[in-house]
């Protein structure tokens, strides 16, 4: 599964960065997440959720940010955001909305990126 190996990722990125600022508890969690990323959105908020259980993680509140596929095309030259049959979320179909191309470049809408971290530190430090 997918996701699981994702939400770890995730949780593992997370709680360094909150253990390296002597965090308390971690507060709001800002994801990217890109258009082919490839993965099922509601079963990573779900794993996410689990795994979160009895981790300064445990109450913060997770956003998830979609990232349009950004593409450039081979055959007409257009570049911006791509026209995507995601009917199967495992393997989209990417067009270029100019020519209806599938010769294209994906230059960005891959990813999963951990953005933002909201956390809270003892007040004495």
């Amino acid at each position: 599964m997918h996701e699981l190996s994702m939400a770890q990722g995730i949780i593992n990125a997370v709680l360094e960065t909150a253990e390296a600022n002597n965090a308390t508890e971690v507060n709001e969690v800002t994801v990217e997440v890109g258009r082919l990323a490839m993965i099922n959105p509601e079963q990573l908020e779900f794993i996410l959720g689990v795994l979160i259980e009895n981790t300064i993680m445990e109450d913060a509140k997770i956003v998830f940010e979609e990232i349009p596929a950004e593409i450039e095309c081979n055959d007409c030259k257009f570049h911006g955001e791509a026209i995507l049959d995601d009917s199967d979320h495992y393997a989209p179909l990417v067009k270029c909305p100019e020519c209806d191309s599938l010769n294209v470049e994906t230059l960005n809408g891959k990813d999963i990126v951990v953005k933002n971290i909201v956390i809270e530190k003892p007040d004495d430090a």
